[in-house]
C-alpha cells in the first residue's frame, strides 16, 4: 500500500468546513469556508453588530494525547510516522495564511483568539505521541505534497477543520456564543417579573427635597393598608419603620441581610414588613409597597436593587419616594410595563438658609452645630480640636455599628445632655433623625468611586450637598430654621454654586446578573471561573438606554479570593454577594476561613468564632484598636448574614447576636472617649507616622485650602504626593491643582511625609519606595526646569485637564 493513502482519502466522508472547488478541468485544493453561525449579535441600540471582549476568554488547557497502541497503529499503518520537523514547518505556514486568518475571523476567532488557539493546536500536535487517524493522514499528505511537489496532495488549508475543532475545545464559548448572548440579553427587565406583570399596579411618586414630608405621607398609607412592605437603603431606616409600625399597633416584621425579627411571638409572618431593599420579596403580594430614596436607582453598585423593587414588587400600590430628578426615568420605566405614574410634589417644611459667612474657627461653634467631614482622619482631628476647647461632641461615621450611631444621635439630640456639637461624615444624610441647627462643611471635596470602579476626588454633587444640608432645621425639632455654611471662607462661594444648581436628571437604572443567569452561563462554560463568567456576561450583555450594568468589582474581588476553594456554583455565588469591606484585611481573612471550613462541611460554631476573634474583647486604648473592634463587628455581621443562607453551617446566630450587642457597647465606650484614643495613638506613633492628622492641618485643608502657592520651598513632596495620588487611581478633581494642595509653608513641608502619605501607605495605595521614586522624579524634572509651579506650561496643562474633565 502506498505511504500516501490516496484511495483511503477518497473514501473519507466530506469534512465540515471544506468545499472542493473545480476549475480549469482539474480538481482544486480543498478550501475552508465560513461557518453558518454568525460571530456577532445585534446590540440593544438599533441592531448594530457587537462583538464580545475576547480578552476575557480564558483558554482551556488541553493535555497532549498520549494515545493508545491501536490509535497509533492506524495512523502509522495507513501512512507512515510523522516527521515532526516537517509538521512544524507546515503548521507555521498554515498560521501565516491570510485566508486562514480571514475564515477564522468568520468563525469567531479574532486575531487574539486565533493566535492563542494556534499556539495550543501546535503544542498539542508537536507534544502528542499520537494524534487521531484522520489528522495523522492529513498531516502526512501535507508533508508528502510539500516534499514531492504534487499539486493534488494535501495542502495546509486542509488543517482548518481540525484547527477549528481544537479551537472550540480551547475556547468552548465559540460553540455556544448565540446561547450566551441570549442569556445575557438584559434588554427587557420587566419580563423577569411575571407575577408583577400579571397585576395592574398603581405607581405614586412622592417627590421633594429632604425634610419635605414625602416619606411621611407614603408611610401613612403603608400603615393604613391591610398589608405592606417598606424597602429602604439602610438598616437604620428599616429599623425605624419597624418600630413606628409596631408602636402604632400595626404588626410589622423586620428583615435585613443579617437579621429577622418577627412581630408575633410565634414567629408567624406579619402582614407588614420593613426591610433593606436588597431583601424585598418579589413573589409575596402586598396591598402597598414603599420604595424609599428612589434616586439611588442610579447608584453604580446598588442601583440594581431599586430597579428590581420598582419592576418586580407585587403590590396594588407602589409608593416611591425621592428626588424629583428621578421622575422622568421612573415614568419611562413604567411606560414599558404599561403602568402610569402619579406625581405628588412636596416643598421643604422649614426654611434653609445659606449663610453669608464661613465658620473659620472652631471657637465660633454654637449648640446644634454639625461639622461634616469626608474622611475619618478629619473626624478625629476636628473632634479632638473641639474637645480641646472644653466642648463635648458626638461622633458619627459610616463604619460605626448602627447601635453606636443611634446612641451618638440620641446623645446629641438629648436637651439635657451637655453634648451639643456633632462631628459626622455624610452618613447623616439619611437614616438618622437629628436636631441640627447648622450644617458646617469642613470640606467640599470627597473621595468617590465612579461607575468604572475608579477612585476620584471631586467636589460633592448637588444631590449630595442638598441631602446633607437638608438635615439642618428638621421639622418638629427644636430648630425650626436650618442654616448651612462652610469651615473655610473660600469654600462658601463654591458651596452656594453647588446648592443653586439643579440636580441632574437620573438617566439610567442599574441591573445585575441573577444567580440563574450565571448558572446557565456556567452550564455552557463549565471550566470558567466565576469571576471570568461574570466578566464574559457583562461583556456580552445588551441593555437599552434606560439601563446600565452595575459595578461588580466587590463581587469579583471575593470570587477571585475564594476561587481555589472547592464550592458548588450556587454556594460560591452566595459567598460572593456577602457584604464585605475589602479594605479590612481581618474581615477578608475571616470570609476566606468561613469559605474554607464551609467547603469541608464543618459547621462554623460559636466557639470557633470566639477563638478566631479572640472574644471577649476589652475597650479600645487607641484608634487602631477601635478600628479593629469595628472590623470584628463586621465579622459578626458577616456570620449572621451567612447564617440566614446556610443555617446548618452557621448554626449559632442567636449567640453571635448576643455578643455583637456587647461589642456594640464596647465600641460606644471607645467612641465616647475618642479624643483620648487619638492622643494615645499620636503619642505612641513615631515622628512622621502619626495615625491621625495634626490639629491644625486636616486632610481636607491640605486638599483644597490655598488658592496659590507663593513659596516653592518644599514643593517637591507636595507634587510627588499629588502624582502618587494619581498613580494610586485617585484622579484630581476638576477644581484641584497641585498648587492648591497646601496652605502655609510649614504645611507643605510636612505634607509629603505627613498624614495623607501615611494614610495612602496604610491603605496599600502607596509604598515607601514609590513615594521616594516619585519625589526623586519630581526633583529631577524641577532641576531641568519642567513643571514648575506657576509656570505657563503648568497653567496650560491644568487648563487642558480642566477642559477634558468638563467634557
Amino acid at each position: 500500500m502506498s505511504r500516501c493513502a490516496w484511495p483511503l482519502l477518497r473514501r473519507l466522508p466530506a469534512r465540515a468546513g471544506l468545499a472542493l472547488r473545480h476549475g480549469g478541468g482539474a480538481a482544486a485544493r480543498a478550501r475552508p469556508v465560513a461557518s453558518s453561525a454568525s460571530s456577532s449579535a445585534s446590540s440593544g441600540d438599533g441592531g448594530a453588530s457587537r462583538g464580545p471582549d475576547t480578552s476575557l476568554f480564558v483558554p482551556v488547557p488541553l493535555k497532549p494525547g498520549l494515545g493508545g497502541a491501536a490509535e497509533e497503529d492506524v495512523g502509522a499503518e495507513l501512512t507512515r510516522p510523522l516527521d515532526k520537523g516537517e509538521v512544524l514547518k507546515n503548521l507555521n505556514k498554515f498560521y501565516k495564511r491570510k485566508e486562514i486568518q480571514r475564515v477564522g475571523a468568520e468563525n469567531g476567532l479574532d486575531a487574539r483568539l486565533f493566535h492563542q488557539a494556534f499556539i495550543s493546536f501546535r503544542k498539542y500536535i508537536m507534544e502528542s505521541s499520537s494524534v487521531s487517524a484522520d489528522l495523522h493522514i492529513i498531516l502526512n499528505d501535507i508533508c508528502c505534497g510539500a516534499g514531492n511537489g504534487f499539486v493534488l496532495l494535501g495542502h495546509v488549508d486542509d488543517l482548518f477543520p481540525f484547527f477549528l475543532r481544537h479551537a472550540k475545545q480551547v475556547f468552548p464559548m465559540l460553540d455556544c456564543m448565540d446561547d450566551l448572548r441570549k442569556i445575557s440579553d438584559l434588554r427587557l427587565p420587566p419580563n423577569w417579573y411575571p407575577d408583577a406583570r400579571a397585576i395592574q399596579r398603581k405607581i405614586i411618586f412622592h417627590a421633594g427635597p429632604t425634610n419635605s414630608g414625602k416619606t411621611y405621607h407614603a408611610i401613612q398609607r403603608f400603615l393604613s393598608a391591610k398589608s405592606g412592605i417598606y424597602c429602604g437603603p439602610l438598616k437604620l431606616l428599616a429599623h425605624e419603620i419597624f418600630q413606628k409600625s409596631n408602636d402604632a399597633n400595626v404588626p410589622c416584621d423586620l428583615v435585613t441581610g443579617e437579621e429577622r425579627v418577627f412581630a408575633n411571638e410565634d414567629a408567624r409572618q406579619a402582614p407588614h414588613v420593613a426591610c433593606t431593599i436588597e431583601m424585598c420579596s418579589t413573589s409575596t403580594p402586598y396591598e402597598v409597597a414603599v420604595v424609599d430614596e428612589i434616586q439611588m436607582i442610579r447608584d453604580p453598585a446598588r442601583g440594581w436593587a431599586w430597579t428590581r423593587a420598582l419592576l418586580g414588587l407585587c403590590a396594588e400600590e407602589i409608593h416611591v419616594c425621592g428626588e424629583s430628578a428621578a421622575i422622568d426615568l421612573v415614568t419611562e420605566l413604567m411606560y414599558t410595563t404599561g403602568e402610569e405614574v402619579e406625581v405628588r410634589s412636596y416643598e421643604r417644611l422649614t426654611p434653609l438658609t445659606v449663610l453669608d459667612y464661613a465658620l473659620e474657627s472652631l471657637d465660633n461653634l454654637r449648640p446644634g452645630d454639625c461639622i461634616v467631614c469626608f474622611s475619618k482622619n478629619d473626624i478625629y482631628s476636628v473632634s479632638r480640636q473641639i474637645e480641646a476647647r472644653g466642648l463635648e461632641c458626638a461622633v458619627i461615621y459610616g463604619s460605626l455599628p448602627p447601635g453606636t450611631k443611634l446612641e451618638q444621635a440620641k446623645k446629641f439630640n438629648d436637651p439635657d445632655d451637655p453634648c451639643k456639637i456633632l462631628v459626622a461624615t455624610d452618613a447623616i444624610g439619611m437614616g438618622l433623625n437629628l436636631c441640627i441647627r447648622r450644617i458646617i462643611f469642613n470640606s467640599i471635596v470627597k473621595p468617590t468611586v465612579n461607575e468604572k470602579g475608579e477612585k476620584e476626588i471631586d467636589s460633592i454633587s448637588t444631590s449630595q450637598a442638598l441631602q446633607i444640608a437638608g438635615r439642618a432645621g428638621r421639622f418638629g425639632s427644636s430648630f425650626q430654621q436650618g442654616e448651612v455654611t462652610t469651615m473655610h471662607r473660600d469654600d462658601l462661594v463654591q458651596l452656594r454654586e453647588i446648592l443653586s444648581e439643579a440636580v441632574p436628571p437620573v438617566k439610567a437604572a442599574g441591573l445585575h446578573p441573577t444567580p440563574e443567569q450565571i448558572e446557565m452561563f456556567a452550564y455552557h462554560l463549565p471550566d470558567a471561573t466565576l469571576s471570568n463568567l461574570i466578566d464574559i456576561f457583562v461583556s456580552l450583555s445588551q441593555v437599552d438606554g434606560m439601563y446600565f450594568v452595575c459595578n461588580i468589582d466587590d463581587f469579583k474581588f471575593i470570587a477571585d479570593m475564594i476561587q481555589h476553594i472547592p464550592l458548588n456554583l450556587r454556594s460560591r455565588y452566595v459567598f460572593c454577594t456577602a457584604p464585605l469591606n475589602r479594605k479590612e484585611p481581618f474581615v477578608c481573612t475571616t470570609l476566606l476561613k468561613f469559605a474554607r471550613q464551609f467547603s469541608r462541611n464543618e459547621p462554623l460554631t460559636f466557639d470557633w468564632l470566639c477563638r478566631h476573634t479572640k472574644w471577649p474583647l476589652a475597650a479600645p486604648k487607641n484608634i487602631k484598636e477601635l478600628v479593629h473592634l469595628e472590623a470584628v463587628h463586621d465579622v459578626f455581621d458577616l456570620y449572621l448574614w451567612l447564617s440566614y443562607r446556610f443555617m446548618d453551617m452557621f448554626p449559632d446566630a442567636v449567640l453571635v447576636r448576643d455578643i455583637q450587642k456587647k461589642l456594640d457597647d464596647i465600641i460606644q465606650i471607645g467612641v465616647c472617649n475618642i479624643t483620648k484614643l487619638i492622643r494615645a495613638s499620636q503619642s505612641a506613633a513615631a515622628p512622621g507616622t502619626a495615625e491621625v492628622v495634626s490639629e491644625d492641618f486636616s486632610l481636607s485643608r491640605t486638599q483644597k485650602d490655598a488658592r496659590g502657592l507663593s513659596d516653592r520651598h518644599g514643593a517637591a513632596s507636595t507634587e510627588a504626593l499629588s502624582i502618587a495620588m494619581e498613580a494610586a487611581g485617585l484622579r484630581r478633581a476638576k477644581n484641584l491643582r497641585p498648587s492648591r494642595l497646601g496652605g502655609r509653608q510649614e504645611d507643605v513641608k510636612s505634607y509629603g511625609r505627613g498624614s495623607l502619605a501615611n494614610r495612602l501607605l496604610r491603605e496599600g495605595l502607596l509604598t515607601q519606595e514609590m513615594l521616594r521614586q516619585l519625589e526623586s522624579e519630581w526633583q529631577d524634572q524641577h532641576r531641568n526646569g519642567r513643571y514648575g509651579f506657576g509656570s505657563k506650561r503648568d497653567d496650560q496643562h491644568s487648563s487642558k485637564e480642566t477642559r477634558k474633565k468638563r467634557k
